[in-house]
């Protein structure tokens, strides 16, 4: 059965979706830029997942670090929570295309890292005894 539409599990559904897609790796045509992109909804999505958990409003925005700030004082934000900030750029800049640089390989799996360390963050939050 789907958790309740809107609910703290239910962003956690659409993150480990983002994961799963991010996951895919850059087979064909897709685009490593695209995948990074997925990673960093799977942080976002995150994020906001703990702050829904906790009854905490929060913008419409792609910045972590914003959304990072609106946790309350309780929740541990890991180093990887805190890296996490520099995925934004994936949903900002690297998203259209533009000027920017190929992302690398490298680039890519750091992304992929840093998005299932703070999925896995989040479920400990929201999911309590999944592991």
């Amino acid at each position: 059965m789907p958790p309740e539409p809107g609910s703290a599990a239910d962003w956690l559904r659409y993150a480990q979706s983002d994961l799963a897609l991010a996951k895919q790796g850059n087979a064909g045509d897709v685009l490593r830029e695209i995948l990074c992109f997925h990673a960093q909804q799977a942080a976002e999505r995150s994020i906001k997942a703990v702050l829904v958990h906790f009854g905490v409003a929060f913008p419409k925005t792609h910045s972590i670090e914003r959304l990072i700030d609106l946790l309350p004082p309780s929740v541990t934000r890991t180093a990887d929570l805190m890296g996490s900030a520099e995925l934004t750029a994936y949903a900002t800049v690297f998203r259209y295309p533009g000027e920017h640089e190929p992302i690398s390989e490298e680039r890519f799996r750091a992304a992929l890292r840093l998005a299932e360390a703070v999925l896995t963050w989040a479920e400990e939050y929201v999911l309590p005894g999944k592991s």
